[in-house]
């Protein structure tokens, strides 16, 4: 359609005909999210809260179909990005968020345990390097406060205000740990997640990134599922996939919003996760 035609369109969206609306209603979702800045300018400019009420649920529509198409395409690929993967998660939230911006603030990070790091320390001692860039220097750290906040699952806002729940700041601890060439992985622990230092046929212990880095052996582990009356699963001391990490996120975010009474978006996120990885 041309340009003109497009703004006819967007120019119907003050018809009070519910029957009209609807009609013009599923012809702009059908052209895709390349209507948004149209759709943006005309809310600028157009005083009618109807119309305005209108566009911002068309848009939310319209990012809303971008993110399901993008966030299928990453779980059908063979390797995603964990980056990539958590970017997509915060979109939800923040659609505007540039993944680039998010890619610098990590070599940021990067750069700051870098500086510091001993490549032929033992692992114990590179993890306590990591551990005192993080949590010292840099200042992440648990939010307890506001343990069940949605932004505890957006890795935007957790890098903004240095706090996050358990996967988030494993997510960051990780993402960083293996830039600097460390074999750490995520462990999904029933109700905790916490991450592995595990070499090839060597060495093999927990970190625990809610708890500034906490190092921990397997038998702590074992005590952990103990006090759970749980059975022990290869899961609970294994490095997970970062299909399984991101899948966990989402899940955090469906009880975050369920938490502060917001329904509409922890609906929103159950359908995601049905549409995009079969989840029910």
């Amino acid at each position: 359609m041309k340009k003109s035609e497009l703004q006819a369109l967007i120019s119907l969206l003050d018809d009070e005909d519910q029957k009209i609306f609807t009609h013009i209603e599923e012809k702009i979702i059908s052209i895709g999210e390349t209507m948004i800045p149209m759709l943006e300018t005309e809310w600028e400019s157009n005083l009618n809260p109807l119309v305005q009420k209108r566009i911002e649920d068309l848009v939310h529509a319209l990012q809303y179909d971008s993110l399901k198409n993008k966030l299928k395409d990453w779980f059908e690929s063979d390797d995603p990005d964990l980056l990539r993967g958590m970017w997509l998660v915060a979109t939800y939230q923040y659609p505007d968020l540039e993944y680039n911006k998010l890619k610098q603030d990590l070599e940021q990070l990067y750069y700051e345990a870098w500086l510091e790091f001993k490549p032929d320390a033992h692992p114990y001692d590179k993890v306590k390097i990591l551990n005192s860039v993080i949590f010292n220097k840099i200042k992440y750290r648990a939010n307890t406060k506001n343990f069940h906040s949605p932004g505890n699952s957006m890795i935007n806002v957790v890098m903004q205000t240095k706090k996050g729940n358990p996967i988030s700041l494993c997510v960051i601890y990780m993402l960083v740990a293996q830039k600097l060439k460390l074999p750490v992985y995520g462990v999904n622990l029933p109700n905790l997640f916490i991450l592995t230092f595990k070499e090839k046929g060597g060495t093999q212990f927990y970190i625990n990134a809610f708890s500034r880095g906490l190092i921990f052996s397997r038998d702590d582990i074992d005590n952990y599922i103990a006090e759970l009356r749980m059975t022990p699963q290869d899961a609970f001391y294994e490095p997970c996939t970062t299909k399984d990490i991101v899948k966990r996120t989402m899940r955090n975010l469906v009880n975050a919003f369920e938490k502060i009474g917001d329904h509409e978006k922890s609906e929103e996120i159950k359908t995601l996760m049905k549409d995009t990885m079969g989840e029910t």
